[in-house]
């Protein structure tokens, strides 16, 4: 089960990357004419979804199947004690800066007419945060790894 959620969450992750790939080789980088150019704003919108989606499939699947596999996930534990649990096995370097990712949603899930700096200020941090994200996702697939490579010389 553990494995399928990661495959999804991986699959999140590769078409955020192939989008944050896109917009980081764009000549004149994030500006408001971009919302001019159709094609850009197609990615804009794939990588806003797919770092959306990513973070929703952590936050509220991965992250507890996870807990629940080492048995240490129940159901009262809210976010917050789940990023702590995270951040002890060290899966998380920060709780604190996973919640500030999840305010990120925010900027970015805004329209664009009436706040379009707002938005590019969003991606820009979207894409800064993005390879802690990646790493959090490494980390968990590495724990994983190992305990499975344990159960099994056991």
């Amino acid at each position: 089960m553990i494995n399928d959620i990661i495959e999804k969450t991986k699959l999140h992750l590769n078409r955020a990357k192939s989008a944050r790939s896109e917009i980081k080789n764009w000549p004149n980088g994030l500006d408001c004419e971009l919302f001019e150019d159709f094609e850009k704003i197609k990615t804009i919108d794939t990588f806003i979804y797919r770092f959306i989606k990513l973070q929703d499939m952590m936050g509220e699947k991965l992250f507890k199947f996870f807990l629940d596999e080492l048995g240490e996930y129940n159901d009262t534990m809210s976010l917050l004690d789940v990023l702590d649990k995270l951040e002890k096995f060290e899966i998380i370097g920060d709780a604190s800066k996973w919640m500030e990712y999840r305010k990120l949603r925010n900027k970015l899930t805004h329209e664009y007419p009436n706040n379009e700096d707002e938005v590019i200020e969003g991606i820009h941090i979207a894409i800064d945060v993005f390879s802690d994200i990646e790493q959090i996702l490494k980390n968990i697939e590495q724990y994983v790894e190992k305990s499975i490579k344990n159960k099994g010389n056991h």
